[in-house]
């Protein structure tokens, strides 16, 4: 069975940048947010030349990237900011695990954002990529997405307390709107489970055992995606015993703890919907051989009624030349009334055994 993995790249020098992902005709744009819980400035399609003057490191700063097919432009975003090469290369490298890693002043986050690939078996993965350094969230995103428009609501509406918290709240609630694509693709690999389940109890159709294969690939590859997640997420609460470096406030790492806890709970649910899929694998076997047993005893049945037909017909087969019902005159009808009564008989019998 072939396993859903991600794809391996070439291996690229960290200052040979490259974008390695499918979305290689989306045009790079950026979004700037910049607020406080007094005041919001909002600034689209703007140049790398325009941040001097737009970024206050006296409030919270995102950056929002979509598209990473202009080099130049992440270039000079790395240059202002002070971006390592090595990361840069993460963030266009999409066949990297989620991983996170701290590095003088920065924190760098990349995750894997999963969705269902609309009415077909298969899920769609998109690479997100975070920075946060000195108030300011930088985030990469392959392609235009609404993964994060009602958190764009809630700071223009000034919804809930992310206008008054920091950089890495906007962190922990941009995670948790990518992790919410988790529940949703189990969700929906969880109605087709159920949807196989039900055709299993009407249909030995081995497309629906593909089906189950399919599906059971899926959650390894949830589960691949996943475990790491878990592992990062369980390092950024490591980190609140770090006295070197830390941009996530002591108040926060709680809510890094709840996404933590999360992680687990889908992790669970996998393992649950993975048993349910081996049982649905297990009721198609087993229904195989159900009705293969059917057909096995309806052939047993009409062979063991045609034994002693055939017997009959083998006697007076042989080429004797004296055998005494042979010139008996109404010997042939004798012959065929006995061998019906004797399948009568037998049927009765086998339906009194219900054996059919």
């Amino acid at each position: 069975m072939r396993k859903i993995k991600y794809k391996k790249g070439r291996k690229l020098q960290p200052y040979n940048l490259e974008y390695t992902g499918i979305h290689k005709k989306t045009d790079s744009e950026m979004q700037l947010f910049v607020y406080d819980d007094a005041s919001l400035s909002e600034y689209e399609d703007f140049n790398v030349s325009d941040l001097t003057k737009s970024i206050d490191i006296q409030k919270t700063n995102w950056l929002n990237i979509h598209g990473l097919n202009d080099i130049d432009l992440l270039k000079s975003i790395s240059v202002y900011f002070k971006i390592d090469n090595f990361m840069l290369a993460d963030i266009l490298n999409t066949n990297r695990r989620t991983k996170i890693e701290e590095q003088h002043d920065t924190l760098f986050f990349n995750i894997k954002s999963l969705l269902p690939a609309g009415d077909s078996d298969n899920i769609s993965a998109e690479q997100i990529s975070f920075l946060i350094k000195d108030g300011i969230l930088i985030s990469f995103q392959e392609k235009r997405s609404d993964f994060f428009t009602h958190i764009r609501e809630r700071i223009r509406t000034h919804s809930g307390i992310v206008r008054t918290k920091n950089a890495d709240y906007l962190l922990y609630i941009l995670l948790d709107a990518i992790m919410e694509n988790f529940y949703i693709t189990i969700e929906n690999e969880e109605d087709k489970i159920e949807e196989l389940i039900d055709q299993t109890k009407n249909n030995t159709d081995p497309i629906i055992l593909e089906r189950i294969e399919k599906h059971r690939d899926n959650f390894n590859f949830l589960k691949r995606s996943i475990i790491p997640l878990r592992d990062s997420l369980y390092d950024i609460k490591s980190m609140k015993d770090d006295d070197v470096f830390n941009v996530i406030e002591i108040e926060n790492f709680s809510f890094f703890s709840r996404l933590h806890q999360k992680s687990l709970e889908l992790l669970e649910q996998i393992e649950s919907d993975m048993s349910s899929l081996h049982s649905a694998s297990d009721y198609y076997f087993s229904a195989q051989s159900h009705k293969m047993n059917e057909i096995m005893k309806t052939l047993t049945v009409v062979s063991a009624i045609f034994i002693p037909l055939t017997f009959i017909v083998g006697v007076y087969g042989m080429n004797f030349k004296y055998m005494p019902e042979l010139e008996y005159e109404h010997g042939y009808y004798t012959i065929i009334g006995i061998m019906v009564l004797i399948v009568l008989g037998m049927l009765f019998y086998f339906k009194r055994q219900h054996w059919f």
